[in-house]
């Protein structure tokens, strides 16, 4: 159980860094990534490289998404120039999940002094990088635990069976990342998460990328709490943020076992493998629907009117 708690610690680390690195990002940007995604959404294509950007920037789909659903509320954006900007975030995101696979164990601790002294400081650009620096250094230390507790964990009678049923089941691996990732509110946690197991060889390549298809639906949870008493247009953002994603998960829940074999062509490390099959399908998923945008919107519109 000590392994358990263990855990469950480096979870809340690999959050609490996140939320570090998200503080630091957005202290250094906030006006400028606001004024962007108003600037720059009068077409799909326009809020979809908006939403790229400023996700990559964010290291979070959740915040653009909360962000984005804010300014609707407002009467800045309405709701159809929201649909670029969600197909942009699905992509922006995996540059997170990308950079996680990097090994910079060497730098953990100089990252650490540094950004622990820089938000000490009283000049916003310092304290901003040392929020930046800290979050860094949190997050990888916290891989680094998944990594290490994997093994013991796996073990336990408890969770065992648990396993065993992931590796056997696509869809019950879907449904467990969404659970998953709805409760931790991070698409990134989670994928860090399966990452851990997979480096370790408890789940099987297939089953960590129907965990990550799982992910992309879970992490929709943050948009649709922060929509609730925002208005109309607001929640129309949320419905489509979901059904975007679900419809990305059914286009590519047939070929599972087909990017699978397509991963161990892009890499050898297993981690790596499931950060750039993420990438190929979010990036596929949003490109297929976003000649389609406005029309998906006018059918969210229909849909979800009486919202």
């Amino acid at each position: 159980m000590l392994h358990l708690l263990l855990f469950v610690i480096f979870i809340i680390l690999f959050i609490l860094g996140m939320t570090f690195l998200r503080t630091g990002l957005y202290n250094a940007s906030a006006e400028s990534l606001q004024a962007w995604l108003v600037k720059l959404t009068d077409t799909p294509l326009k809020g979809f490289i908006a939403g790229i950007i400023v996700t990559g920037i964010l290291q979070s789909s959740s915040a653009v998404m909360v962000i984005t659903i804010g300014l609707i509320a407002a009467k800045i954006l309405s709701f159809p120039q929201s649909i670029g900007i969600i197909l942009g975030t699905n992509i922006g995101t995996t540059f997170t999940t990308e950079f996680i696979t990097f090994n910079i164990d060497s730098l953990l601790i100089p990252m650490a002094i540094i950004g622990a002294i820089c938000i000490l400081c009283n000049p916003l650009p310092i304290k901003s990088l040392g929020f930046i620096f800290l979050g860094l250094s949190s997050v990888f230390t916290a891989m680094n635990g998944f990594e290490a507790s994997a093994a013991p964990i796996a073990s336990l009678s408890l969770l065992k069976d648990s396993f065993e049923v992931l590796n056997s089941s696509h869809i019950i691996s879907i449904f467990a990342g969404s659970i998953l990732t709805a409760i931790i509110q991070s698409s990134t946690a989670a994928t860090g998460i399966v990452m851990g197991f997979l480096s370790s060889h408890i789940l099987h390549l297939d089953t960590g990328i129907a965990l990550v298809l799982g992910a992309n639906i879970g992490t929709c949870m943050t948009a649709y709490i922060a929509s609730i008493g925002s208005g109309r247009e607001a929640k129309l953002c949320a419905y489509a943020h979901i059904w975007l994603n679900v419809l990305g998960v059914l286009l590519f829940f047939p070929f599972i076992n087909m990017l699978t074999e397509l991963a161990g062509y892009l890499s050898s490390y297993p981690e790596t493998q499931l950060a750039h099959i993420s990438v190929i399908f979010n990036c596929l998923s949003s490109i297929i629907i976003l000649p389609f945008a406005k029309s998906f919107g006018e059918l969210i519109e229909k849909t979800h009117g009486g919202t």
